[in-house]
């Protein structure tokens, strides 16, 4: 009998704890989608709602070489090889607006959807110098609280949208989407941004240090919002890039909820590797697409020109990275997503990835650009 009460009792525990851990875990968003979801992935795409971007009504194609001219090996193995090998699941080689070489691997093909993750940071960026074109924004020497007031608080007014460009801001962020109480996994998982935003702390003085954190890029995209007054970032993007690059694939950005969702703009764009190459384009030819000033060749140089003033570094500026400051630029996601540009070699490298794999990725491209 006494057998039989502790049975009763242990399957009444049981249930109670696995009915509370739950609760926990399915009303906390944050730490719910995390350990539902674990750890960010090239299917993420599928887990979060999203906005819609509608391919060009002019497509824009590369022209694709007959015979590419591409390397036959990295390391004494195939270039094939290799790349697969590195857990990419996409690589393209863009030279003179002519495929030299286009491979996918792992099942993945040219309609394809990846996940941006932190590229989309540039692409904030080129909408932040669209509005500046457009007088939308007056200045990156503005200081944040004019756009945002709910930050007027603790020295924010400190704060301009350059620090947010440059990564020089001095916000307090934890970077690491590993912790599921860390601020960028609050931020990807979370369900409230704007809410999130309100909550930020500075923790030194702006304009001194670089530091890599997402939440600079995160507010880059509130203010976005808050001077295009109704219009989403994703309608502008698709009013200023997605239909003038002419686009071939629909894509779309990853919003934090379904009712009044905000862009994630620090990372969550979702395309095709061909329509990343067209960014690269753009940028390559100085704002300039086939005739048409997209964004200025003005905002173009000071977003991937060499800078070390005010706490910012030589291999970022303006939401890009700088392999080699002066020759080349490239946008990059983690698991290793990239959007690499050499313009003095017209050369675009696009590669899309599982993951990293065990190469580096930023030697390759400058290898890569030598030989061509």
């Amino acid at each position: 009998m006494d057998h039989q009460k502790d049975a009763k009792m242990f399957a009444f525990t049981r249930i109670l704890f696995t009915a509370i851990v739950s609760s926990l875990l399915f009303t906390s968003c944050q730490l719910g989608r995390f350990v539902f979801y674990n750890f960010a992935d090239i299917n993420d795409h599928k887990k979060f709602q999203s906005r819609p971007l509608h391919k060009g009504a002019a497509a824009f194609s590369f022209q694709k070489a007959a015979i590419g001219k591409f390397p036959k090996e990295i390391d004494n193995t195939p270039f094939d090889q290799y790349l697969e090998d590195n857990k990419t699941v996409a690589f393209l080689i863009i030279k003179n607006d002519t495929i030299q070489y286009e491979k996918y691997f792992k099942g993945y093909d040219h309609e394809s959807i990846v996940p941006s993750f932190s590229m989309a940071k540039s692409i904030t960026s080129i909408l932040i110098g669209c509005a500046i074109d457009e007088g939308l924004i007056k200045s990156v020497d503005e200081p944040i609280t004019k756009y945002l007031p709910e930050l007027n608080k603790d020295g924010f007014d400190k704060v301009t949208i350059k620090h947010l460009l440059q990564m020089t801001s001095g916000i307090q962020f934890n970077e690491s989407y590993a912790n599921p109480f860390g601020d960028a996994a609050l931020f990807y998982y979370g369900r409230n941004l704007r809410k999130q935003i309100g909550k930020m702390k500075l923790k030194s003085e702006p304009g001194k240090q670089f530091e890599y954190i997402s939440g600079n890029t995160q507010l880059l995209g509130l203010i976005l919002e808050r001077v295009l007054k109704g219009k989403t970032i994703t309608q502008y993007l698709q009013e200023k890039l997605w239909s003038p690059l002419g686009m071939e694939y629909e894509a779309s950005w990853s919003i934090d909820r379904k009712k009044g969702g905000l862009e994630k703009t620090f990372c969550c764009l979702n395309a095709r590797a061909r329509d990343f190459a067209k960014i690269g384009r753009l940028y390559k030819n100085k704002g300039n697409w086939n005739g048409q000033q997209v964004v200025s060749q003005k905002w173009v140089e000071a977003s991937t020109k060499l800078d070390t003033t005010n706490g910012s570094v030589r291999y970022y500026q303006y939401q890009w990275w700088l392999p080699t400051p002066g020759e080349d630029f490239m946008a990059e996601g983690i698991l290793g997503q990239f959007v690499y540009v050499n313009p003095a070699k017209d050369l675009i490298l696009v590669r899309l990835g599982k993951n990293e794999g065990k190469a580096n990725w930023w030697t390759i491209f400058t290898s890569l650009a030598k030989a061509y």
